[in-house]
């Protein structure tokens, strides 16, 4: 009670009146002053900002998520866990997206290392990053952009058995995967915890996102029997082109949003399709 009491008071002494772009005001406390409330009280900063939303005092990195997401979808995805699968092109946007809505845990999980054909589309590959481990370079990035973030981070190729241990604390999971026998295990894996997993795929100028709920038929209706199935889809031919992918990614990243703050209708039943080249954007009913 004294600890949660100190925080608390450092947390208000800390804080102080702002404006919004509307003109309102709200209290609020900046990044500096939370950095040091979490040194002085020895508690982790993503505790530090949770206490302060529950105080009707925003943290200043929030402020223009507040009038979409309110302090309440604030602090859900402060509390939320989220575990990206693939931290590619799809993956590694998707991650840099939820750290800056402020996604409070992260599990990252990814087998491989950056290389050269990375480069034109994986917002977290660059020259010096070749060759490492793609998940030690995103957990990198998240620290650089959001130090609240709890990052837990997992080198492992994605198989059933170990997905379903992975992904045991998630409240939701990303499938940021580039073959669809993984995607097919994956949802296995969110079907027997019960928990949304996020769809989605690029192939050249075409993108398709949707989002999948323990019973619904998922990738059995966007794809076909997976007895009948090639690992890989026919983006080995198109290839990938970063504009597509970050428009997969980011849409990706409004639906684990949607999921968690129970904001707007998530893609549940549907696949949103889009092709750049025609400039064609649908929706189909599963």
């Amino acid at each position: 009670m004294g600890r949660s009491k100190d925080i608390v008071g450092e947390i208000q002494k800390r804080s102080g009146i702002i404006l919004l772009p509307d003109g309102s005001s709200i209290r609020s406390i900046g990044l500096e002053e939370s950095i040091k409330v979490s040194k002085i009280c020895d508690t982790p900063r993503r505790e530090v900002e949770i206490e302060a939303l529950s105080r009707d005092i925003v943290p200043t990195r929030y402020i223009r998520n507040l009038g979409t997401l309110g302090i309440v979808g604030q602090m859900k995805l402060l509390k939320s866990l989220v575990a990206v699968v693939g931290i590619g092109g799809l993956g590694g946007t998707v991650v840099r997206s939820l750290a800056r809505l402020g996604v409070g845990g992260l599990i990252l999980v990814d087998c491989d290392t950056f290389s050269e054909d990375n480069l034109n589309r994986q917002e977290m590959s660059t020259e010096k990053a070749v060759g490492r481990a793609k998940v030690e370079v995103a957990t990198e990035e998240v620290g650089r952009i959001n130090g609240a973030v709890d990052v837990e981070v997992v080198k492992l190729r994605a198989e059933e058995g170990e997905l379903i241990e992975i992904l045991k604390s998630a409240d939701v999971a990303v499938d940021a995967l580039d073959n669809i026998l993984s995607r097919f295990a994956l949802q296995r894996a969110a079907k027997a915890l019960k928990i949304p997993l996020v769809h989605g795929s690029v192939a050249g100028f075409v993108g398709q996102v949707s989002t999948i709920l323990p019973g619904d038929k998922g990738y059995s209706v966007i794809y076909g029997d997976e007895d009948e199935l090639p690992e890989r889809g026919v983006e080995t031919g198109l290839g990938n082109l970063p504009g597509v992918v970050g428009a997969v990614a980011s849409i990706q990243s409004v639906e684990v949003l949607k999921i968690i703050t129970g904001l707007g209708e998530p893609l549940r039943g549907k696949q949103l399709f889009f092709d750049l080249e025609s400039s064609v954007f649908e929706i189909f009913a599963h």
